[in-house]
């Protein structure tokens, strides 16, 4: 299977901190890589790194055979607006705006006109089941709830690559477990790749395959 994203030999250093030490990972269309480690062992700097918000001080990201770190940065942003999408822990979802203006965010950032981007939301809303949540602000909404409104956002511009960096981190088991069977389901009937950043062996075993950050350095841990 051909890799839509590869990272290679990766290098990064905060101060005296060395977050990452030779780090090294590839994921395919459809696939769902779960990256396991300890606080602190760099799999989140790991995440920005293959989403190229942060750049490494050595080493190489592909996407799709180009190298990502050889884009400008604006081509970089219009990359993670069209063709990455994001969830993280907490959500981060804009407080002053409704759950389908926050839905609708990447595409109206993206220069689509708003009934078109809120008609896009709602279908994304609607096969999340939160479509009853578009008029609220976030709120007035659960934390399960809202975490299936950042997913809707994340997956509104049909994305190649999700990065979800502990995406059930702050939920309870049940929630957790609602929000990791929609985001795998979805993922399968896109065919994204999911990049999912967890130290919760429960949210791992969604994943296909694992990958073990420690002190920096990747390996192979086992196929889910």
């Amino acid at each position: 299977m051909t890799a839509l994203l590869t990272a290679t030999g990766l290098h990064k250093t905060f101060g005296p901190t060395d977050a990452l030490t030779g780090a090294s990972f590839q994921i395919s269309a459809g696939e769902i890589v779960a990256v396991m480690g300890p606080s602190g062992s760099g799999k989140s700097t790991l995440l920005h790194c293959l989403a190229g918000i942060v750049r490494p001080d050595a080493g190489t990201v592909a996407y799709r055979d180009r190298d990502v770190f050889a884009l400008s940065d604006a081509e970089r942003t219009a990359l993670r607006r069209t063709e990455f999408g994001f969830v993280f822990q907490f959500g981060q979802l804009v407080p002053e705006l409704s759950c389908l203006e926050n839905t609708a965010l990447p595409l109206r950032l993206g220069g689509l006109r708003r009934r078109a981007a809120e008609a896009k939301a709602r279908e994304a809303m609607e096969r999340l089941g939160v479509a009853d949540l578009a008029g609220k602000p976030p709120g007035e909404v659960s934390g399960g709830q809202g975490q299936r409104v950042a997913l809707a956002r994340a997956l509104v511009t049909s994305p190649s690559v999700l990065f979800a960096d502990e995406p059930t981190g702050a939920l309870d088991s049940l929630n957790g477990e609602r929000v990791m069977s929609l985001l795998v389901r979805t993922a399968r009937e896109d065919g994204t790749a999911v990049v999912l950043v967890t130290h919760d062996v429960r949210v791992a075993a969604y994943s296909d395959r694992e990958v073990g950050v420690r002190d920096g350095r990747t390996r192979q841990v086992a196929a889910a």
